[in-house]
């Protein structure tokens, strides 16, 4: 069957030098972009992650240093991996709480803006966990009966994934096919930043989700603390998540303005 668009999705799966969203890098980069009128369009980057890779994650995805020694950095494919997607809503496989939070840094990190605000994304593992409870082999196992072959290489689990969500529509009759719905149907709690550090209330202003100001209005406690934001912006936090905290900010002292 064919996925109803009304304009093109990206699938994509990321292999990375850990799961740290603000430290690990890409290794390994694979988007399947498919259009409107069923046609597709793939590519998949092997990346430079400048910074060595943990031999138990090159157990998994058995990408070495070695591998990626002469391959370009990020920074260097981020232009064309932009173009890609630019256009696009986005599909993945845990996507919404690791990949597109990581790409999002790496995007960030190589100067180039990147948000969500007119796009949508498509987590094929939610709709999965909510239906049946497995992992990406078992799901294309499951829905596809067929085997993973490769499975933790970007390709096949980025062509997997894109078969798993054609037949959970299949499979299905509550699924509608179509994106917003699977969208939201996959959609987790909502939260302003991709890291999940900053929530929205019943009234769908942004508060804080940890630490001492767990449940207060970002606004609130940068006016009454100033000296929080500057710690935030120096501390761990993720490029997207200080960018979020930045254009509140921002937001405030412009709402104060007029």
């Amino acid at each position: 069957m064919q996925l109803n668009l009304t304009k093109p999705i990206c699938f994509f799966d990321l292999e990375t030098t850990g799961i740290n969203i603000s430290k690990d890098r890409v290794v390994e980069i694979s988007i399947l972009k498919v259009f409107p009128n069923g046609t597709e369009e793939s590519k998949t980057w092997l990346v430079n992650p400048e910074m060595p890779i943990p031999p138990e994650v090159t157990a998994i995805h058995g990408i070495t240093n070695e591998k990626v020694a002469n391959e370009p950095t990020f920074k260097e494919i981020a232009k064309d991996v932009h173009n890609m997607i630019k256009d696009s809503d986005l599909g993945g496989f845990n996507s919404n709480r690791f990949d597109i939070p990581l790409l999002a840094e790496e995007m960030l990190r190589a100067e180039i803006d990147f948000d969500m605000k007119n796009r949508v994304a498509v987590d094929v593992q939610t709709i999965f966990h909510k239906m049946e409870q497995r992992t990406l082999s078992a799901a294309y196992k499951f829905y596809c009966d067929e085997s993973l072959e490769d499975a933790h290489s970007a390709e096949a689990d980025t062509n997997a994934t894109y078969q798993v969500l054609k037949a959970q529509i299949d499979k299905y009759d509550d699924l509608e096919n179509d994106v917003k719905f699977l969208a939201e149907f996959s959609s987790r709690k909502k939260f302003a930043d991709f890291a999940g550090f900053i929530n929205y209330n019943k009234k769908g202003e942004e508060c804080f989700s940890f630490g001492k100001h767990k449940g207060k209005r970002v606004e609130d406690v940068l006016a009454e603390e100033p000296g929080y934001f500057g710690w935030l912006l120096n501390a761990d936090f993720p490029l997207y998540t200080k960018k979020v905290l930045t254009a509140i900010k921002l937001r405030s002292f412009n709402n104060k303005l007029f």
